[in-house]
């Protein structure tokens, strides 16, 4: 089914990597609709607590593959093929997160389990938003990371603009879009952009860790709840927050997750947590 991507799941996680190492995994139409298509499937496998998103080789992603965008500006833009066209339409995401969650590459942020971003390599460009958009960046020690996008002529694409002054605030976010400097691991980590650093081929191993940790010992339906939570409120005033939030908690010690959480607790052992349902 996929050509661009290779897709495979080792319960509880889901992996997905970019597999065109010798354009550093620069991304193609073909690529994007691929990577869509496989974290429905993955949202949909109710082994999969988690997805981790990496790069084969020595990269991470370096954006867009410049003769796609080549032919793109000669094509006037309608070159763009539409996901369909390879018989790879999807449509992840949780509807419950709105409408705005789901448009583009934001679907990334609706999806109802945790998604970490194991940046191995080079990353940049549309590279750079994904990993953005991503709940976790994982960062290899010779990674490094760049937006790019005003070394184009383009302006910061893809809800890019919308999520880094939130993980950095506005006047890195600025600099990081104005200058289209490289960050490296170590700075990438003191400003917040990568939450974990590793050697770069530890980082996806790492990443698979974190998610078979959380599988221990975390509700899954809690963890979908939590990315629901953090990611609608960041566009609420506090008290339509708190009101949903107030909402939610009373449904969520209706469940049987409640229960078996305080059992286990009280029986010390570990939790046998339910996995999310498929649609």
């Amino acid at each position: 089914m996929y050509q661009e991507i290779v897709y495979t799941v080792a319960a509880p996680v889901a992996e997905i990597r970019f597999n065109r190492p010798d354009r550093l995994n620069a991304l193609t139409r073909r690529m994007l609709a691929e990577m869509k298509h496989a974290v429905a499937q993955a949202e949909q496998d109710e082994s999969v607590v988690g997805i981790v998103i990496t790069g084969e080789g020595r990269g991470f992603c370096a954006g867009m593959d410049m003769q796609a965008l080549s032919a793109l500006g000669a094509s006037g833009g309608t070159a763009n093929r539409k996901d369909e066209d390879y018989g790879l339409d999807a449509r992840p995401g949780d509807p419950d997160m709105g409408e705005e969650f789901l448009r583009g590459h934001s679907y990334l942020m609706a999806v109802r389990k945790p998604i970490i971003a194991a940046v191995n390599g080079p990353c940049a460009g549309l590279g750079f938003v994904l990993a953005m958009l991503c709940d976790l960046r994982f960062m290899g020690e010779e990674a490094v990371m760049t937006a790019s996008f005003s070394q184009r002529g383009l302006v910061a694409e893809y809800g890019v603009s919308w999520i880094l002054p939130r993980i950095i605030g506005v006047p890195k976010t600025l600099d990081l879009l104005w200058t289209s400097r490289k960050i490296r691991a170590d700075e990438a980590k003191e400003m917040g952009l990568a939450d974990k650093v590793f050697p770069a081929a530890e980082v996806a191993a790492e990443a698979r860790a974190y998610i078979e940790e959380l599988a221990a010992k975390a509700a899954p339906y809690s963890l979908m709840m939590m990315k629901r939570q953090v990611y609608r409120h960041l566009a609420m005033p506090l008290g339509e927050a708190v009101e949903e939030t107030t909402r939610w908690i009373a449904e969520s010690t209706a469940r049987d997750d409640f229960k078996e959480g305080v059992n286990a607790y009280l029986e010390q052992r570990p939790p046998r947590f339910a996995r999310v349902k498929a649609d």
